[in-house]
């Protein structure tokens, strides 16, 4: 009987607890050897996360957002401190980051700074064109540091973003924001390497819904200027899209474009008009 009993007393009660440490075990490890990345990355944003999803709004039924840039104001020094979390990145620690996970950081650098630097203006601004001069441009600005140089906006978008060769991905167009009024919306949360394709494709599919900015009408289809501007970048092959009217087929319902007007752009024969843009400060109102 005893015999018998240590048996029951092993099986019963003392194999689940076993069990169940091991499982909180593997629980424990399995948070604990969460790529480093990932873990990097959230920490990394977080301030930009928070910044945004207070003081960016959706407007015109969620197609465009406006910025709070007097709450950014009054926030600058997290935006500042973020950026100087940023700015201590290496590029050796980059480059071991996948491709998702530098363009999302590349994104929010972009559009960090383009905050910042509206704000060394703020309320005295109207454009971002405000803060350049007759032979000057902002984006030519040199004030970034970043990945172990000084940088401008411009170097970031076409330097290390367009002209990488790394990412070959046109829907940045639709993610970094030039803090004007035709630009496409300011996303309200930070991009992050997990969620960047969801993004990204939400973004395009919002830019290309907002009809302030894109519509089509009878045989041609009126598109903000930045299909006009970057044009080629719709036609290196991304999903497969060699030309802006292949890539228009890729958002068919987002654009809204009927049978004919898709029959159309199959044939490369659907007009295109490229509209004003309005550079006007993407404030709330």
């Amino acid at each position: 009987m005893n015999s018998i009993f240590k048996a029951f007393i092993k099986c019963v009660v003392i194999a689940p607890l076993l069990s169940s440490t091991l499982l909180s075990s593997q629980i424990s490890v399995a948070a604990d050897t969460m790529p480093a990345v990932v873990q990097t990355e959230q920490a990394l944003h977080q301030q930009w996360q928070a910044l945004v999803s207070q003081h960016v709004k959706p407007i015109n039924h969620g197609s465009s957002s406006a910025v709070d840039y007097a709450a950014m104001q009054q926030q600058r020094t997290q935006l500042q401190s973020y950026l100087k979390q940023l700015s201590s990145i290496s590029q050796t620690q980059f480059d071991a980051w996948d491709k998702a996970s530098q363009l999302a950081f590349l994104i929010n650098a972009y559009n960090a700074w383009t905050v910042e630097l509206i704000l060394t203006k703020y309320p005295d601004i109207e454009s971002i064109k405000d803060l350049g001069g007759l032979f000057s441009s902002p984006w030519d600005k040199s004030v970034i540091p970043l990945l172990g140089k000084n940088r401008s906006l411009n170097d970031i978008e076409h330097k290390l973003i367009r002209g990488s060769d790394r990412y070959n991905d046109p829907r940045i167009h639709f993610a970094v924001n030039c803090a004007s009024i035709g630009c496409p919306a300011l996303l309200e949360e930070a991009y992050t390497g997990t969620k960047l394709e969801q993004q990204l494709d939400a973004q395009t599919k919002r830019f290309l819904a907002d009809t302030s900015r894109n519509y089509a009408k009878g045989d041609t289809v009126y598109l903000s200027a930045i299909f006009k501007w970057y044009g080629d970048d719709f036609t290196q092959g991304f999903a497969g899209a060699d030309s802006v009217e292949t890539f228009l087929l890729l958002y068919p319902n987002a654009l809204q474009l009927n049978a004919e007007q898709q029959a159309a752009a199959i044939k490369q024969q659907l007009d295109i008009d490229f509209l004003d843009y309005n550079w006007s400060l993407n404030a709330v109102r």
